[in-house]
């Protein structure tokens, strides 16, 4: 706890200091701690050192963790790739999905929002990088696909979700976090209705910084953060 508590004190003073760099505000930006392939232990050995949002990418083994830490003061986010049969379980047990990126996951999310009554948040996921190995809408269709989802009773669209492709230096990523923020505030111009544009989720941790300083709300920090995965 003690090694994860030092790393979440390190990168908050990180994300201050970057913020201040473009006049944000710390209170402003969430720190996901992203769990996958963690222990259940390592998972509660970061509630206790103050973590209280983690991230997961697949629905068994979040399923099988959220249920045995069983914490109502957290806050659950799915990050990875979801398949449509899965959706059930991602709006049973998560606050924010951040992957939505055909109409089809969306209207299953909404059908199955619909069934316990729930107003699920999303996010869509847009590939910015076109690199096939990653999901994600095109960028020129994001919008298109916003407005189809506003019309679906049971799904708040918070925001968009992207990464950038891998580099050894972040500030290569800086182009693609202009290009999401851009996107995000193209959307959000149109006023669509049931469309917030509150989020955006990019930056992990060896580009949160950059990510910060072009307008990230949501960052995505694994090892860096709760160190080395089993």
């Amino acid at each position: 706890m003690d090694q994860i508590k030092q790393n979440l004190e390190i990168i908050t003073s990180e994300i201050s200091n970057a913020a201040k760099k473009v006049k944000r505000e710390l209170k402003n930006i969430t720190i996901i701690g992203v769990s996958k392939k963690q222990s259940i232990e390592t998972v509660k050995n970061g509630i206790k050192a103050g973590i209280t949002t983690f991230g997961e990418n697949y629905i068994q083994e979040a399923v099988d963790k959220i249920d045995s830490i069983d914490n109502p003061d957290l806050s659950w986010h799915f990050i990875g790739h979801l398949q449509s049969n899965k959706a059930k379980f991602a709006v049973k047990y998560f606050d924010l999905i951040h992957s939505v990126d055909t109409l089809k996951l969306a209207s299953q999310i909404n059908k199955q929002a619909e069934k316990i009554n729930k107003i699920q948040k999303i996010l869509i996921q847009v590939n910015i990088s076109l690199e096939k190995s990653k999901s994600g809408i095109d960028s020129k269709d994001a919008c298109f696909l916003a407005k189809r989802i506003s019309s679906l009773e049971n799904i708040k669209l918070m925001g968009i979700m992207g990464m950038p492709p891998f580099s050894k230096d972040p500030e290569n990523a800086r182009q693609y976090f202009k290009q999401l923020k851009n996107i995000q505030d193209y959307i959000k111009k149109q006023n669509i209705p049931c469309v917030e544009m509150e989020h955006l989720s990019m930056g992990m941790s060896q580009d949160f910084k950059i990510a910060i300083e072009e307008g990230a709300t949501m960052v995505r920090i694994g090892t860096k953060l709760l160190g080395s995965r089993i």
